[in-house]
Formats: structure tokens, sequence, C-alpha cells
């Protein structure tokens, strides 16, 4: 028999609830408060912007005639939103620079407005035992999905980099599943955020492994300058190979390989900007008459590598052996990453 009813509660009713004791935070089952202000500030964006937060579960009871609202799951959520109303913390720059380093009390009156009516949803327990609360609270977590390293880095960091990251993944996501680098399947667990961080890295520290990657995070966390010269570069990258490769093209050319792909990146943005790991290698300009050229080079390329593993064949271009090999093995590795852009700047060099 279903004991529960699924509402929704304004902020406003959280916040008056609080005030007049009637809401608990601190059960003997739920988690301490740990949210770092990053976090906070992440939530606060996410509300502010009018866009979904989880569910928190609610078990009311009767105190002396007043209802008492328990919260069994979601605690963190609520404490940070009425910390935040309190005036406890700022909006981070990192996630909103319109409001940046602005409390509650310090936002346009018609924005604290549309706060407070801002509504939770909430599944509600009625008269439930402290057991069954238990239960229902080990239940939630049974169900948790053990996260894979990516989500693992968009649990952990909040700032700078992660930020400019997802972005640059939202706004790249349908090139890259239209054009075969990543799938639908695949960007429901971050494929798309993972593509992002490797190939933004590389603009900010050069070409790198991709176990670097979340050094990246914590190191460029607060450091706005550094991230937001990369993300205007990965644009003019991504704008050229773009107009090179169409997605109904480049799903058809190896360069949809998601190592191909790091490689063709790293090797126009060298061409473009030079980036770190490929000093020794030529930065032929690029612009918009030799594109063709460009792309002629790119399709024999892929033609050259589909010829030798096709037929299981060793390349008979030491060159070409080379870059195959690093096509073929250890793929994320850097000393591979660093071969593969190397050799396609050189091919690129000679054909302009």
């Amino acid at each position: 028999m279903k004991n529960f009813d699924t509402r929704a509660y304004n902020i406003s009713d959280f916040v008056e609830w609080d005030a007049t004791s009637l809401l608990e935070l601190s059960p003997q089952f739920q988690r301490r408060s740990v949210w770092t202000e990053k976090a906070k500030s992440y939530l606060i964006d996410t509300i502010i912007r009018g866009k979904p937060i989880p569910k928190v579960l609610i078990t009311q009871t009767l105190n002396l005639g007043r209802n008492v609202r328990t919260v069994v799951d979601g605690q963190q959520r609520l404490r940070a939103i009425l910390s935040f109303i309190k005036g406890d913390f700022k909006i981070s720059r990192a996630h909103n620079r319109e409001f940046a380093g602005r409390r509650y009390a310090e936002l346009p009156e018609e924005v604290q407005s549309e706060f407070l009516k801002y509504e939770i949803g909430v599944d509600m327990l009625f008269d439930l035992s402290f057991e069954d609360i238990l239960d229902v609270f080990a239940r939630l977590n049974t169900y948790s999905v053990k996260l894979n390293p990516q989500e693992l880095l968009n649990a952990q960091y909040l700032g700078f980099f992660k930020q400019s990251a997802y972005h640059l993944g939202f706004r790249y996501v349908r090139y890259w599943i239209e054009g075969g680098v990543v799938s639908e399947k695949t960007v429901t667990r971050m494929a798309e955020a993972e593509l992002s961080s490797d190939l933004l890295g590389a603009l900010v520290e050069g070409v790198q492994s991709k176990k670097a990657i979340p050094n990246l995070y914590k190191k460029y966390d607060d450091d706005e300058n550094v991230v937001a010269r990369a993300e205007e570069q990965f644009d003019s990258v991504m704008a050229v190979i773009g107009e090179v490769y169409p997605t109904d093209e480049l799903m058809v050319s190896n360069f949809a390989r998601i190592h191909f792909f790091y490689s063709l990146f790293c090797s126009v943005a060298h061409c473009m900007f030079g980036i770190g790991g490929l000093e020794d290698a030529p930065r032929p300009a690029l612009n918009q008459q030799n594109l063709g050229v460009l792309r002629s080079v790119l399709d024999e390329i892929s033609a050259r590598y589909d010829e030798v593993t096709a037929k299981d064949a060793v390349a008979p271009d030491d060159d070409y052996r080379a870059f195959i090999e690093a096509s073929r093995r250890a793929t994320t590795d850097l000393s591979s990453r660093k071969l593969r852009s190397t050799f396609i700047c050189e091919l690129i060099n000679r054909a302009l």
C-alpha cells in the first residue's frame, strides 16, 4: 500500500517552516552538511535559472497539534537554500556572471520574488515509524549507480574549468553525436563532458595524457582568465573543424574515432594558436582559402589508415607506420597523442 504523496512546495514554505521550528534538518539517519560554498552557489544558480533540482523526501508527524516535517533525503539542498536567504554566502562568478558576488538580499526584487516562488518537488511520507524511515533511506541509497571518472569530477568540482568544459560539451554535443564521435548512449554518462574537458585541457596546458584531466579540474578550478581565453580558442578551432567536416562527412571518416578527433583538434589548434607539447611541429597558417587542402590531407590520412588496417598490413611508409601504430595502441597516452598531432601538422605543412 502506498504510504506517501507527491507534492510541490514553494521555497517560501520551507522558509516559514524553518522560522517556526516546523522543519527538522538533522535526523539521525541523514548525512551531515558537507557542501562547499561552490556547491551551494551552483544549486542557487540552478534555481535562479528556473531549472529543476531533485525532489526531497520528507516525513510529516503531528507533535502537540503542529505538523513537524523531518527531511529524510535532501537536507543539504534545503540547508543551502535557507542559508543563502539568510545571507550566509554569495553567488560565484563561475556560475552566474550577472549576479556574481551577490547575496540574496542584494538580488533584484523580482529575482528574490521568483526565487521564493520556486517549487521544490516533495515526496511526503505519513505515519511511518523510525525503523520504516531508516528502511526508506537505505532503499534510496541502494539504487545509486556507481559513478564513472567523469561523473566523479562533475560531483567534486564546480569551478571555472568544470563550468567551461560542460558549457562547451553542451554547445558541441549535437555535432559530435551527428558526426559519430560520441553516441547518445555514452552522452548519458557524460561522454561529451569528458571529451570537451580533454580538448579544453589541450588548449590550457598542451597535449596531455587523458589521465591528466582530473589535475586540470583541480588546478584551474579558480582560474577564470586562463579558462575563458581557452574557451574562445575552443570555439575558433571547432568552427574550422565544422567547416572542413560537416557531420555527415565526419561520420564516414576515421576522424569520427574519438582519439583521431582529439588529434585533429590539437593539430588545428596548434596551427592557429600554438599549443604545448607540439613545439617541434610546424605551424602552417590556416585560412579560408586553404581549408580545401586541409580536408584533402585529412582524407588521405583516413584513407591510408583504412588501407593498412583493412589488410592488417604494415604501412610501407615509415611515417605512416608510426602514426598508424599510435592510432591503434595506447591511443590516449601522451607519446601517442604527440606523435599523431605532430604527424598531421607536418603533412598539412607539406601540402600548403
